[in-house]
């Protein structure tokens, strides 16, 4: 280890593959975030369900103070000239922000899946071969002003048993300040480590480019946004990455397509909300089903 590693207030020095040049209150962060994912890892899922059940009434107790923090960024939004579909996607109302809770309700309802045995088989010498699923640890995810996502991904890694590392873009950055601010409350308020979830907006670019090569801290890292931000983060990370698709989204009418469903359904899946990344983009028609459908 060179000279210039940062040891963070845990006492675990910067491994090889971290960019000496992090600020130690980076390496801070990530260090507690790989510490929580240790206790994440054995929880069981009554506790994961209570936590997951805290941060949805976290949510809705938190109505008032997550709006102030989301028309900050509507209103820089605007002076910087974002676009419509980019301010809609920004935008959270009580209704949006009841359909978090909901969503994170619907993600305690899921089967735990840590511990589960995918598959097995007993080798010709006797020796059994079990497959069980286990957290990866710590989960970093880079997106954009999206700040659902700040939501559905704490959720779904509080689920798995991984701690989460955030880097949500500087469009949503005070509304994401206040989501996690609520979800670290939540976790506290169930005796779970607050660093499971942490934000690294306030290092900007910065640190997001560090996040990209933290072996050591981060076992995986998500990205979700453009096609520009994705191959940005696969081509730059050190770190694993799970490589997430950047559309074109198709709805295939068959031949067989019933005419009144296969209307509503490409209607709501565009003009329900035009600006999302899963509204779609493509209508393929069967040719034989062409002159009764189109």
């Amino acid at each position: 280890m060179g000279s210039g590693a940062r040891v963070y207030t845990g006492g675990m020095t910067a491994p090889a593959g971290v960019s000496t040049t992090a600020a130690p209150a980076l390496i801070d962060v990530l260090g507690d975030a790989k510490d929580a994912s240790r206790s994440l890892a054995t929880l069981t899922a009554n506790v994961k369900n209570a936590a997951l059940e805290a941060i949805a009434r976290e949510l809705e107790g938190g109505v008032d103070r997550v709006l102030a923090a989301n028309e900050l960024d509507l209103a820089n939004g605007r002076e910087n000239g974002l676009s419509a579909g980019l301010l809609d996607r920004l935008r959270l109302d009580e209704a949006r922000i009841a359909g978090l809770a909901r969503a994170v309700r619907d993600v305690i309802a899921l089967p735990d899946p840590v511990g589960t045995v995918v598959r097995g088989s007993t080798l010709p010498n006797g020796v059994r071969l079990s497959q069980v699923r286990v957290p990866f640890g710590v989960v970093g995810a880079i997106y954009e002003a999206r700040p659902n996502v700040t939501i559905d991904i704490a959720a779904l890694a509080l689920k798995s048993g991984n701690a989460a590392v955030l880097r949500g873009g500087s469009a949503a950055e005070s509304t994401n300040r206040e989501l996690v601010a609520l979800i670290r409350a939540a976790l506290e308020s169930v005796g779970l480590p607050a660093a499971a979830v942490q934000t690294i907006d306030p290092f900007g670019r910065a640190g997001a480019t560090e996040l990209m090569r933290a072996r050591g801290y981060v076992d995986v890292l998500i990205p979700r946004g453009s096609a520009d931000l994705i191959q940005t983060v696969v081509r730059e990370s050190t770190v694993p990455v799970i490589e997430t698709g950047a559309g074109v989204v198709h709805i295939v009418l068959d031949a067989s397509a019933d005419e009144s469903m296969a209307v509503e359904i490409v209607h709501n899946a565009k003009v329900q909300r035009p600006s999302v990344c899963n509204a779609v983009e493509t209508v393929l028609v069967h040719r034989d089903a062409a002159a009764r459908l189109l």
